[in-house]
């Protein structure tokens, strides 16, 4: 971090800090995606609600039933659960 100055390592500090709070907030964002998406573009965003939930470091077995089913409703009941655990 030598190469940044004082203020941009504060913004990446707060950056690292509210992580999961931005990763939950695009999960929410893909969720209404979907609802919009055609069918080619809600398979790619399939993918990337994919990507996403292993990165929040969810358990593979519900990752590959949200994915099995891909339901959009199921969305937001993950979101809420990464809310209420402060993820």
């Amino acid at each position: 971090m030598a190469d940044h100055s004082r203020y941009q390592q504060g913004i990446i500090k707060r950056y690292y800090k509210n992580l999961d709070a931005i990763q939950s907030h695009r999960l929410a964002e893909m969720a209404a995606e979907i609802y919009l998406a055609d069918e080619k573009k809600r398979e790619k965003l399939w993918k990337r609600v994919g990507e996403l939930l292993k990165s929040l470091e969810f358990p593979d077995s519900r990752i590959d039933h949200v994915l099995t089913k891909k339901d959009p409703a199921l969305l937001p009941g993950l979101i809420q659960e990464l809310e209420s655990q402060g993820k």
